[in-house]
């Protein structure tokens, strides 16, 4: 491996590392990410005979001028924020860099941005990119630094005009062509000592105690939050998310059965609206008020008991505007951001109309919160005021007359209020067709339309149907609109609930039991539509499992984790240490036992490798006379003497040729030379025998090759000086 390849592929692969962490980050938008990764990608093909051509000279300064210029003009101009814009010059910067680089002081300060992007990413991420990145730099930058001071000494005694042990200046190319000065042991090494660094940053990370994020003044994430769930539904402009398989949050079950079901319906609500006007669904109260808080424990109706309540916790992605989704069943809840370490007292929430709820976002990291769960299973909302039921009995003025006969008709003969929204749902079930592009949303009057012209909808259109009837027949209803459930994932443990699982329901209140769930979208077309098995299956709920750990255990490591891994071992070593049974349990043996296999193959295949390259290196000396290594050190002199005369032999011409040229072209040398050479020749292939006289005599003649110059000069120096 070639010394210049090598640093050169370590430089920038430590240099590409530092800008995906800051893309990884998510703090530029689409369209610049793409253009600094396409731009960092032609940095790293521009070739160095490029670099070094003197009319690109000050090409960098120029550019970097140039993009001074534009984000100050975007400061000034538009509503760009200050951070964004200096994290898009600090990666511009290391573009520039990159493509305008010239010897090995230029690498380094490649190598310090890249440092500096990667703290950067720090602060700004923090997400599973930026730990894989992490994780290359630990590789990459041991072995990039070493090569880079090493290549800045040889460049620095090149330019102080260093010379050889023969007397020649250094020659800097040749040695950055040479394929001796780094190995696979060299790299091996060097990539290695990432091992003792991580395990020492794992230790102060675990070690260390945890404090606030808020001491970092730029900890905001930029992630892109999804948008939805608003106070105002069109009927026709709604069912396009059922495709999109963006993931919206991670939730987690409690006393979930064995196998969990592959697929859960658990209609995680988000936003009710109690008013229609035959198009649009809107809420008609507006309210919004702080919401009690006690210990970081929010009350629905009541406080909930966290020492009995089962716990439903949810990890949100961020969304806007900044809903929390709450099972039917819920109780209570105990919020904390994603970004933030310990509990966030200050996470508080605020109660809107319909019983919806809003956290107030202190970056875009999303929310985790727990979920107290009924025990009994009662309805989360169970009160109705007497003054407010007649505005959930509300019917547009232009309503079709058909659609209130349609109601009395599917519910003749049927009095309790719960077997009037049972009749209903199994009508819209049965003798409706489930479709995304319903010809229904263009039409004036969408629902009338639905229920009689197309009858194919998405599940806005049925749970619009279904409210609207019950309404007529006198039962108290509101639309909803939230995630129908989700995917388990078999490596996190979780339900993976997806953009495209946005779905529309219906709260039917009942006398004595409160705001029941009723969904008439047909079964098979309102659950979760990701895919169970295949190779791209796996492959994503390993990621996103791999993800859910990384926010969890590395992101949102606080002070409680912090006491609560200390308890651990402590209790586990206190029951080691008063149990006569010290057996680990045979799945911890035999995963011991195949660490120590491996390291120990790999340790002795390693040994291997070596044994068998020193047995070839000394097959290879045995092979060759002490004539034949003597007659190649002497060789060595005499090219040294023929770069000094100025007839150096290029690598690809061999010995014996450069020297009969030399004699084609009548050199005043070439005799000499020519005879030098067939000695070097018969003792290195021949088999000659070269005695101390030998060697001395060929140094001798050597040395009288090397000031054959010297004495030509000096003559003609004495003509000079005796002429008149």
């Amino acid at each position: 491996m070639r010394f210049g390849m090598v640093h050169r592929v370590m430089t920038d692969a430590l240099a590409a590392l530092g800008v995906i962490a800051l893309v990884a980050s998510g703090q530029f938008n689409r369209y610049v990410s793409w253009a600094i990764l396409i731009s960092l990608g032609l940095a790293l093909v521009v070739r160095e005979s490029w670099q070094r051509h003197p009319a690109l000279r000050h090409l960098d300064t120029g550019i970097l001028l140039a993009v001074i210029a534009v984000q100050v003009v975007r400061i000034v101009a538009t509503d760009a924020s200050v951070l964004d814009v200096l994290v898009e010059f600090a990666a511009a910067l290391q573009i520039i860099r990159l493509a305008t680089r010239k010897g090995a002081a230029h690498d380094q300060q490649v190598i310090v941005l890249a440092l500096l992007h990667l703290i950067a990413g720090t602060v700004l991420g923090g997400g599973m990119g930026y730990g894989l990145c992490f994780l290359g730099v630990l590789v990459v930058a041991p072995g990039a630094l070493v090569l880079s001071h090493l290549r800045r000494e040889v460049e620095g005694n090149y330019r102080q005009g260093a010379r050889d042990r023969t007397g020649l200046p250094v020659d800097v190319p040749r040695i950055l062509r040479s394929r001796r000065v780094v190995g696979r042991s060299f790299l091996a090494v060097t990539c290695l000592l990432s091992v003792p660094i991580f395990v020492f940053t794992a230790l102060l990370f675990v070690i260390f105690p945890r404090v606030g994020l808020s001491l970092l003044l730029l900890n905001r994430g930029h992630t892109g939050r999804m948008i939805g769930f608003s106070g105002k539904v069109d009927l026709g402009a709604v069912g396009v998310l059922r495709s999109d398989p963006k993931l919206a949050m991670r939730v987690e079950i409690p006393e979930l059965p064995e196998p969990p079901p592959p697929r859960l319906t658990m209609h995680l609500r988000g936003t009710a609206l109690d008013a229609y006007d035959g198009r649009t669904w809107t809420q008609s109260e507006t309210f919004k008020r702080p919401t009690e808080s006690d210990g970081g424990l929010v009350p629905i109706e009541r406080y909930p008991d966290p020492a009995v309540d089962p716990v439903m916790r949810i990890d949100l992605e961020p969304i806007d505007p900044p809903v929390i989704f709450l099972p039917p069943n819920a109780t209570g809840l105990r919020l904390k951001h994603r970004g933030q370490l310990g509990v966030d007292a200050n996470a508080m929430a605020q109660r809107g109309p319909e019983g919806e709820l809003r956290y107030q976002p202190t970056d875009d990291r999303g929310l985790v919160y727990d979920v107290f769960l009924s025990r009994k299973r009662s309805p989360t909302f169970q009160r109705l005021p007497a003054a407010e039921r007649r505005r959930y009995l509300d019917l547009p003025r232009d309503l079709p007359s058909r659609v209130v006969e349609l109601a009395q008709q599917w519910t003749q003969g049927v009095d309790r209020p719960a077997d009037r929204a049972r009749a209903i749902q199994e009508h819209l079930r049965t003798e409706y067709r489930y479709d995304l592009a319903s010809p229904s949303g263009a039409d004036p009057q969408p629902l009338d339309h639905f229920l009689f012209e197309s009858k194919r909808g998405h599940c806005e259109f049925y749970s619009t149907a279904m409210a609207i009837l019950l309404r007529a027949v006198d039962v108290p209803t509101r639309n909803v609109t939230g995630f129908v459930g989700g995917t388990y994932n078999r490596f996190g443990r979780f339900y993976a609930v997806r953009q495209g699982d946005a779905h529309s329901w219906v709260e039917v209140y009942l006398d004595g039991e409160g705001w029941m769930t009723f969904d008439p979208t047909p079964p098979a077309d309102a659950a979760p539509k990701s895919e169970l098995v295949g190779a791209w299956a796996y492959l994503r709920d390993f990621i996103e499992a791999t993800s859910q750990r990384w926010d969890r255990h590395v992101v949102g490591y606080d002070l409680n984790q912090q006491v609560g891994l200390l308890q651990t071992l402590t209790s586990r070593y206190r029951r080691s240490g008063s149990s006569s049974d010290l057996s680990l349990s045979r799945p911890r043996i035999l995963a011991v036992a195949a660490v120590a296999l491996a390291l120990g193959g790999g340790l002795l295949y390693w040994r291997f490798r070596r044994t068998r390259r020193g047995r070839e290196e000394r097959r290879a000396d045995a092979g060759r006379t002490p004539s034949a290594i003597l007659a190649t050190a002497l060789y060595e002199g005499l090219e040294a003497a023929m770069l000094v005369q100025g007839v150096p032999r290029p690598p690809s011409l061999p010995p014996l040729r450069h020297a009969e040229a030399l004699e084609l072209a009548d050199h005043p040398l070439a005799r000499e030379i020519l005879t030098l050479t067939q000695v070097y020749l018969r003792a290195r292939f021949g088999g000659a025998t070269l005695t101390e006289d030998d060697s001395r005599d060929f140094e001798r003649r050597v040395k009288a090759l090397r000031g054959a110059e010297r004495r030509a000069r000096a003559a003609s120096d004495s003509g000079l000086a005796a002429s008149p």
